[in-house]
């Protein structure tokens, strides 16, 4: 089938959505996008775009738009709850040996950047998928407004809480990491950091980093055996009182900090999938490996996803084989970060103060070329 021929649906408008439609649009491929949400709003705090997201998003042309409305990062550093030092990561060698700077932006902003790129005739709101019914000659979408859309292929990039992984996979179910967790970006006039910073305590971990001059993105997470509601109702004074022994700037960022601004949810990921293409249907994104944040990778792996699959797309004269390509090209990589990004954050919420002591003592003893060697996995990565 020709590619002006064919219909392809994504099904999600979040990053993986937009980033996978721009991708197929400059390799020749039209896509329409449907999103369950009513209307596109400046929703989410804070992500990091590491040197791999940011190396594709050059593929794409989108580097410097991006970098334009972020804050690029000079070092990530993480510190005991005074404020020493448990490990360095200097960002500076990261142009020089990956091609691309770390940076931080916010997910607003992001994704204005991508809808700026997208047709606007392309994108259908109010969308929210029910059901998918397989037909001879496609795929006919039924969705919550009553209205149904045909395709030939259709590509899920509706998140963690995919409606088509339900539907075709309903075993896979997001799994808890074991903590929760209350994000914000706030104005930090008087703060002037560079840096992204992790603080692991005995009260849990606490996380800074700057998405622009004198703005700060923040993530306060607190162990929990089982996820808990009554965490739904804390409060900035509720996260003061649980982090009061922390280091400043701290205890400056929870006086800048409101009740309405607290963003909170429970964290989760996905057990890493055994495939992705399911004939003409392939998961991308948090759909197919959403991982928990504690690498940063989540919104990057997705890039990842729209690059990759474009390149492919060129190559192949059926798409099925496509699909079946870049599921073997991706697993791997997706369940590295998964099953490393999960053991990362068990590492970091450790709460027993004699365990976490010895933690700190081997990570600070660890020899620079170790931290390298992990940092090479994720971003040493060629399109």
């Amino acid at each position: 089938m020709k590619a002006n021929n064919m219909k392809v649906v994504i099904i999600g408008g979040g990053i993986a959505g937009l980033t996978t439609a721009i991708s197929l649009q400059q390799a020749g491929v039209s896509c329409a996008i449907y999103e369950a949400a009513p209307a596109i709003k400046p929703l989410g705090a804070g992500l990091t775009l590491a040197a791999n997201a940011m190396k594709a998003l050059a593929k794409l042309g989108l580097a410097e738009e991006v970098l334009a409305q972020g804050n690029v990062l000079t070092a990530f550093n993480i510190l005991d709850e005074k404020g020493k030092i448990i490990t360095q990561t200097n960002s500076s060698v990261f142009r020089a040996q990956y091609g691309a700077d770390n940076i931080a932006i916010h997910r607003a902003n992001l994704h204005q950047v991508l809808l700026s790129r997208i047709a606007p005739d392309t994108l259908y709101l109010n969308k929210q998928l029910v059901r998918l019914e397989k037909q001879n000659s496609g795929l006919l979408l039924h969705f919550s407004d009553g209205s149904t859309t045909k395709t030939d292929y259709l590509l899920a990039a509706d998140g963690i809480h995919s409606a088509v992984r339900k539907i075709i996979l309903p075993e896979a179910t997001p799994r808890y990491a074991g903590y929760t967790c209350w994000r914000a970006v706030v104005d930090m006039p008087n703060v002037v950091q560079t840096e992204a910073i992790e603080t692991w305590g005995q009260a849990g971990r606490f996380g800074m980093v700057p998405v622009a001059p004198n703005k700060i993105y923040y993530f306060a997470c607190i162990s929990a055996p089982q996820p808990d509601s009554a965490f739904k109702n804390f409060t900035v004074t509720d996260l003061v009182q649980q982090f009061k022994e922390y280091h400043r700037p701290i205890p400056e960022i929870w006086r800048q900090s409101h009740n309405e601004q607290l963003i909170w949810n429970d964290i989760y990921d996905l057990k890493p999938l055994p495939q992705l293409a399911f004939g003409t249907i392939l998961l991308l994104g948090d759909a197919g490996h959403a991982t928990t944040p504690n690498l940063g990778q989540g919104a990057c792996q997705a890039i990842e996803d729209a690059v990759i699959l474009a390149n492919l797309w060129r190559n192949n004269n059926r798409v099925e084989d496509t699909f079946l390509q870049f599921e073997k090209m991706r697993l791997p990589r997706t369940h590295f970060v998964t099953t490393q990004s999960r053991r990362a954050g068990q590492i970091a919420q450790i709460q027993n103060p004699f365990t976490a002591k010895i933690r700190n003592l081997v990570l600070r003893a660890l020899p620079a070329r170790f931290l390298e060697k992990n940092l090479k996995k994720l971003l040493d990565v060629q399109f």
